[in-house]
């Protein structure tokens, strides 16, 4: 399964893109996460279901300093997972 979340609220310049990193890795999922436009963080993950459901649960949670407003979810197409490896963080450097 390959899932896009956008994660909206005050969620950049607090750990969060580092936050998502560590339960993504923790679980083994692959995928990547990002600031985006308007102070906002999307994440994409591929992996099981419960992991994905997992990830679901701790980005609604949200980092420490992090307040998360609202999460949007879509499903992509299985071939979004191709070229996906380990999760990283993009434009983190």
């Amino acid at each position: 399964m390959v899932r896009r979340f956008l994660i909206q609220g005050r969620v950049q310049g607090v750990g969060f893109r580092w936050f998502v990193h560590r339960e993504a890795a923790a679980l083994s999922l692959r995928g990547w996460v990002k600031n985006a436009e308007g102070g906002n963080v999307e994440v994409v993950a591929a992996g099981s279901h419960e992991d994905l459901s997992a990830l679901r649960s701790a980005l609604h949670r949200g980092s420490r300093g992090s307040r998360v407003d609202r999460v949007v979810e879509q499903e992509l197409a299985d071939e979004e997972a191709k070229g996906l490896d380990s999760f990283e963080i993009e434009g983190a450097w």
